[in-house]
């Protein structure tokens, strides 16, 4: 165990998991909300260090972080499903071992947000009148309100997650938007990325099933994944505008091209890599019928419709005065706590808008 700044973190020698906490007993004995923080693809429990104990040290009586330790490296190439299915599993054995915990808040970067989403859907449990074998605690609504493995559902964030997939329409930057790559890409992608790959690019059409991106806009027999993204109090997506050669905007932020904001340069002395904040209510059935629009194809607009029917708080970000801008991907979530320190607003403002 480790010891720095008025947080303590472990790491299993088994599993490889790391855990942040208040070194002060006294606040970590009464932190009672879990924050689960997922990785992205080929990454690994330390990407979120810095903002684990970030968290730690301006909410030290309030939250226990668990950085996601199941889906790291080469592990993250299995397919969004099967890395949901390890995450549910993890996420159920530390609130095992954690049985103070009260809440629950999910931080995940890239693919990780995907994987978060799917593995909610797996751990969430509908309300049961009348039951209190889900209780959270006896003085909350216990059995009257879904909860996410047991647990009150508080703030479900994603950075840089390409909600909408990588399938064309310069979803992959790096791809300069050129037809013909997109097109290469969506066919070779499974030779790099595997299974993930496939899930990206909707390309996985298992068993005749429509791909699982799409699959993951509604609620399917065990599986309750738009219920679940409903439980939480507060969904964010944070968003690089540019610079992001993973990840377009368009796909983080859920936006069609013609919704994509006009955005400038702003001098925002407290977040200053925050460019634009936009909350998006939730529309019903109606409000959310199919729009055409020239940029995008069927299972986008699918996508990015199934996904508004939950509100969203949208917030935009850009490094490009950064000298380290074209790692955007990266800096988002302050990866490196030296190259990519940078981002540091970016998580000064997740947790400033923190429900505890």
């Amino acid at each position: 165990m480790e010891e720095e700044k008025n947080v303590c973190a472990s790491e299993s020698a088994v599993t490889g998991s790391r855990d942040v906490w208040s070194s002060e007993p006294s606040l970590a004995s009464s932190a009672d909300h879990l924050v689960v923080m997922v990785n992205g693809i080929l990454g690994s429990q330390t990407d979120w260090k810095y903002a684990a104990e970030k968290f730690v040290k301006e909410l030290p009586d309030k939250v226990f972080v668990h950085c996601s330790e199941r889906n790291v490296s080469m592990l993250t190439l299995d397919g969004v499903d099967v890395m949901g299915e390890r995450l549910a599993q993890e996420v159920l054995q530390v609130i095992q071992n954690k049985p103070n915990m009260r809440k629950i808040s999910f931080v995940a970067h890239s693919v990780g947000g995907l994987v978060a989403r799917y593995a909610i859907g797996r751990l969430y449990r509908p309300p049961e009148k009348g039951n209190m074998e889900d209780s959270v605690n006896e003085e909350s609504k216990e059995g009257s309100i879904p909860t996410i493995g047991g647990l009150e559902a508080m703030n479900f964030i994603t950075v840089a997650t390409p909600h909408l997939g990588s399938r064309g329409n310069k979803q992959v930057p790096f791809l300069f938007g050129v037809p013909a790559f997109e097109k290469v890409a969506s066919c070779v992608i499974h030779l790099i990325f595997r299974r993930t790959g496939r899930h990206l690019f909707l390309t996985d059409y298992d068993e005749g099933k429509p791909p699982l991106l799409e699959r993951m806009i509604e609620d399917s027999n065990d599986l309750y994944f738009m219920s679940a993204l409903r439980a939480f109090k507060r969904r964010f997506a944070y968003s690089n505008v540019d610079y992001d050669h993973i990840v377009g905007w368009r796909t983080s932020s859920i936006r069609r091209q013609s919704e994509l904001a006009n955005w400038k340069d702003t001098i925002n002395e407290k977040y200053p890599h925050i460019v634009y904040e936009e909350h998006c209510k939730a529309c019903d059935a109606e409000q959310c019928d199919i729009t055409e629009d020239n940029s995008s194809d069927k299972i986008e607009e699918e996508l990015v419709t199934g996904l508004s029917r939950v509100s969203w708080e949208k917030v935009d970000v850009t490094f490009r005065n950064s000298k380290y801008r074209f790692a955007a991907h990266s800096v988002i979530q302050v990866k490196d706590q030296i190259t990519h320190i940078e981002g540091a607003d970016v998580i000064q403002h997740m947790i400033d808008h923190f429900i505890v």
